[in-house]
């Protein structure tokens, strides 16, 4: 019961972690640039294993009763894309991106550290993934396996979260050419942007 649990807790975190997203795309930029790396990923993995728990421990339900909350993070969450979409739209045009060395980067780590809660907490559909989405499905499982399910959730996203932040240095070679800091921050800029106007569109009936 425990491995089977655990592997559908891992096979279904997977599938909702790894989906293309402002925070993966914020983790990508700072492993690409070296820049508080080991600080963006315990922020993303601790955020994801708390509302992980959250979720199994029956906060889902308390969630869903509350449409007010995520009413006002889809406002939060909109306003503060599409400023970091007109930052890397700024950044483009004057070509302010490149390969900075661990400290030199853009901003300190307490500010980097609050840019990736942004990208977290403001989020409302991680609410929907982790703590209704996922707890819902533990449901499945009697006693143990609920957390063995949460355990395996947990560690998608510890491998997820590492393998993009610490992989993304192989990527280096193409992003040492300018040009290719250019078309990255303005992929982002518009990636952002339009996640900004999706969650300021309304809910279909």
């Amino acid at each position: 019961m425990y491995p089977s649990a655990f592997l559908a807790g891992l096979g279904a975190g997977a599938g909702l972690i790894i989906a293309i997203g402002a925070q993966n795309a914020f983790v990508l930029r700072q492993g690409l640039q070296r820049h508080f790396v080991g600080a963006v990923v315990l922020v993303c993995v601790l955020a994801d294993i708390s509302l992980i728990l959250l979720g199994v421990a029956g906060m889902g339900l308390a969630v869903q009763q509350h449409p007010g909350l995520l009413q006002w993070l889809r406002y939060a969450g909109a306003a503060f894309l599409a400023a970091y979409g007109a930052l890397a739209l700024r950044r483009a045009w004057q070509g302010e991106s490149g390969l900075q060395p661990a400290g030199n980067g853009s901003g300190s780590r307490g500010r980097v550290v609050l840019a990736c809660l942004g990208f977290t907490l403001l989020n409302p559909h991680v609410y929907l993934d982790t703590v209704v989405l996922l707890g819902s499905l533990s449901t499945r499982y009697a006693g143990e396996g609920r957390w063995a399910f949460a355990g395996g959730a947990s560690t998608a996203s510890l491998l997820w979260f590492a393998a993009l932040g610490y992989g993304a240095r192989l990527l280096l070679p193409v992003f040492r050419s300018p040009a290719a800091w250019r078309v990255f921050d303005v992929a982002v800029a518009a990636f952002m942007l339009t996640l900004a106007a999706l969650l300021l569109l309304p809910r279909a009936a």
